[in-house]
Order: C-alpha cells, then sequence, then structure tokens
C-alpha cells in the first residue's frame, strides 16, 4: 500500500513542481498584462468544475469499485457493463451543462451567479464558453475513472503534466498577438484539461482492452446491451457531490458578493498556491480507494488509521513548508502587487493538515454502507460551513472562508468518519473471528 501510495506522490509531486512553477509564470503573465481583475475572473472561472463534482452524478464510483474488484477487468462482463451504464450517464449530463450554459448566457444570470469577480463585457460569454466545453469533455472522463480502478492513478496523474504547458502556450499566444483575451482566459484551462481526459481515455482503452471499444459501440443499444445497477453506489456519491460543492467550494463566491478590492484575488493566490499541496494529498489518497475495494472484494481488513496518522502529518509539514516559504513566492507571482495576510495562511495550513487526515478512512468508506453513511453529516456541514464563512468573511476578511472549511470538515467529516471506521473494523474483525459452525449430517 505505502508504496502505491508513495510513487503516486511522488509522481504528483513532479507533476506540481513541473505544473505549479508554469502556472506561477502564466499567473505572473496575467496579473501583468491584463490586470488584477482579470487574473481574479480567471481564477473564479477555472476553479468552476470544483463547483460541480456531481455533474457524474455519482458513476465515478461504480466504475472504480467495479475494475478495482475485479480478478480480469479486460474481460469481466459486469467491468464492460459498468462502463457502458457510466458512459451513458456522462453523455446525457454533458448535454445538459451544455444547455445549462446556453440558457444561463441567454437569460444574462451568471453576473448574478457569479457576482463582482466576473468582468463586465466579455465575461458571461466566456464563463458560457466554459462550461459548454466542461459538458462536452465530461463523457471523456470515463478513461480517468478506469485507470484509478486499475491502480495506475500515477498514470492518471502523470497524464496532467499536459494541462499546464497548454494553458501557458496559449496566454503567450494571446499577449504575442496582442488579443484583447482579458475576459476568455479562462476557456484555456477548460481546453487543456480536454486534452488530459482524451489522453487518459486513450491509455485506459489500451490497458482495458476491449472493453472500452466495445462499451462506446454499445451506447445506442440500450435494449441489446443492459448496464448495471448503479444506484446503491451512485446515489450517495451524487448526494454528497452536490452538496460538497456547496459547503467546500463556494468561498470566491461569497468574496465576490461580500468583498470588494483584492480579497478575491488574494484567495485565488493562496488557494493556487495551497492546491498543490491539496492536489498532491488527493491524488496520493485517490490511490488508497482500489486497494480498499479490492480487500473488501477478497473479505481482508485493510485498516485506514496508520496511513490517517502518516497523511495527516505529511499535509502539516507541507503545509508548513510552503507557509515559510509564500511570502517569497507571493511577492515574485504578484509583482508586489498581492500580500496574503497571516490568517488566510494559517487558515490554509490547518485545512491542508485536515484534508489530508481525511482521505485514508475516507477512502475506507466507498461501499454502499460507507458512502450512505457520509451523506447526512456532509449535508449538515453545508449550513454550518456557509455560516461560518460568512461569519469570518466580515471578521477577518479573505482568511474567513478558509477557516470556516477547516472548521466544517474536522467537525463533519474527520471526526464521525473515523468513528464510523473505528467501529466497523471492530464489527469486521469480530466476525472474521467467529467460527463457522459446522452443518449437522
Amino acid at each position: 500500500m505505502l508504496s502505491i501510495v508513495g510513487s503516486t506522490a511522488m509522481i504528483k509531486v513532479l507533476v506540481m513542481g513541473v505544473s505549479g512553477l508554469l502556472g506561477i509564470m502564466t499567473s505572473r503573465l496575467i496579473i501583468v498584462e491584463f490586470g488584477t481583475d482579470a487574473y481574479a475572473q480567471y481564477g473564479l472561472l477555472a476553479t468552476m468544475p470544483n463547483l460541480l463534482p456531481f455533474a457524474d452524478l455519482g458513476i465515478a464510483a461504480v466504475v472504480i469499485n467495479a475494475v478495482a474488484g475485479s480478478k480480469s477487468p479486460n474481460t469481466d462482463d459486469y467491468v464492460r457493463r459498468a462502463i457502458l451504464t457510466a458512459l451513458r450517464i456522462l453523455m446525457v449530463s454533458g448535454l445538459i451543462f451544455v444547455a445549462i450554459s446556453v440558457a444561463l448566457y441567454a437569460l444574462g444570470w451568471w453576473p448574478t451567479i457569479l457576482g463582482n469577480g466576473l468582468m463586465p463585457g466579455g465575461g458571461a460569454l466566456a464563463a458560457s464558453v466554459c462550461l459548454a466545453i466542461f459538458g462536452l469533455a465530461l463523457p471523456l472522463s470515463i478513461g480517468q475513472r478506469i485507470l484509478v480502478g486499475m491502480q495506475r492513478t500515477g498514470t492518471q496523474v502523470l497524464s496532467q503534466i499536459v494541462v499546464a504547458p497548454i494553458i501557458l502556450l496559449a496566454v503567450l499566444i494571446s499577449i504575442a498577438m496582442a488579443a484583447p483575451a482579458g475576459s476568455f482566459l479562462a476557456i484555456f484551462s477548460y481546453i487543456a484539461s480536454a486534452v488530459n481526459s482524451i489522453v487518459c481515455l486513450f491509455i485506459a482503452a489500451r490497458l482495458i482492452s476491449p472493453q472500452l471499444k466495445l462499451a462506446f459501440r454499445a451506447i445506442p443499444r440500450v435494449k441489446k446491451f443492459p448496464g448495471v445497477k448503479a444506484s446503491h453506489l451512485a446515489l450517495p456519491m451524487l448526494f454528497q457531490m452536490i452538496a460538497l460543492p456547496v459547503a467546500m467550494q463556494t468561498d470566491r463566491l461569497l468574496l465576490s458578493h461580500l468583498t470588494t478590492g483584492d480579497q478575491l484575488a488574494q484567495y485565488n493566490l493562496g488557494s493556487q498556491l495551497y492546491g498543490i499541496v491539496i492536489q498532491t494529498i488527493a491524488a496520493a489518497g485517490i490511490a488508497l480507494w482500489p486497494i480498499y475495494a479490492k480487500a473488501r472484494s477478497d473479505s481482508r481488513i485493510e485498516s485506514p488509521l496508520k496511513p490517517t496518522l502518516w497523511f495527516t502529518a505529511g499535509g502539516l509539514a507541507l503545509g508548513a513548508a510552503l507557509a515559510i516559504l509564500s511570502p517569497f513566492v507571493v511577492d515574485f507571482i504578484s509583482g508586489g502587487k498581492i500580500q496574503l495576510d497571516g490568517w488566510l495562511i494559517a487558515g490554509f495550513v490547518v485545512f491542508v493538515g485536515l484534508q489530508a487526515a481525511k482521505y485514508p478512512v475516507g477512502m475506507y468508506m466507498t461501499d454502499h454502507v460507507g458512502l450512505r453513511f457520509q451523506t447526512i453529516p456532509i449535508f449538515i456541514m453545508v449550513p454550518l460551513n456557509l455560516g461560518l464563512s460568512w461569519w469570518l468573511i466580515h471578521l477577518i476578511g479573505a482568511g474567513g472562508p478558509i477557516i470556516g472549511s477547516a472548521i466544517s470538515v474536522a467537525v463533519c467529516q474527520l471526526g464521525p468518519n473515523i468513528w464510523y471506521v473505528r467501529r466497523d473494523l471492530r464489527k469486521r474483525r469480530m466476525e472474521s473471528s467467529t467460527p463457522v459452525m459446522a452443518e449437522n449430517p
């Protein structure tokens, strides 16, 4: 387990090192060439997918568990039908998002939704184009789910190395051509993400051949090629993915609506820096999912409690190291135009540690019972986090939302999940130690 997690984390560090360096260059170019307002909108639109993890309707859990639990995923009929079900659902969901993007632009609702961070003029059109590209690329994300299920998370992570160079190159071309692209810079990130999905799709198709090809062919033939039952996993996952963005990813929207000046830009920059650490932890954490799914399939007990301690220590160490370096990095990126206050930095350090702590136990709880248990605390987290963030923004500004998020994660995710895991481990150990009574002849 540790070797897989460690290698995935190292690959993520490599990718984020390259991507982070290129991202810093991109941010500096945007701030210097297009202005702070363009950078604020870029962060607002480029991170919009963080508000939409429910877009796959929870189908990721079905695909990952099916592939991870199969002894022969290349020939397993259930795996093929799980992929087929996912593709059909993702295509429908993607088309719905395209329709929503058109409707929001036609009705002029984007400024109401995104607030003061949206630039006048082309901001609304840029938001619609971003959402449309997101919807069209959604079915392509099936490749990433397959790679995770096959314990090839490292490959999936390595493929992300194409994203930052594409964005930087597009920004450089816009500057060289003196194009008035300030409102449309975020579109480049969506195009780059779509390219990444295509790369993963081709890799997954080769690894699991011929399953993906057969699944694509069977998409329109619903009666002849039925899918699999997905609701027992997809629905709890979907409920979580609806609630989590409202609870965890509305910080920018709150700042956009409740503040003026550079508060949103400060949060964008802090989130960009600490996002490097959070994404590294997430990549290592996701690598645990197929390990626990495989253990369940083999009726083995694999405890996440020790990995939780390691993840927590690693998250806090990385967050603290970045806090020490952040004044120099921020000054370089912004050219002295943006400074991060102590509340914002401290909030991100604590948040990173808590996010790291919750991954091992969360990945253990990816069967239908565990997913269902997580739903209620996450729904409780929505009003708690929104209320805390709203209150703390008025008290301490840009650092308020991330501190509110940290408190909410501790109370509504980490605490309840550890309690569930300890109870479940105790129950499973008792069941495994209970002798099976032989039948009377």
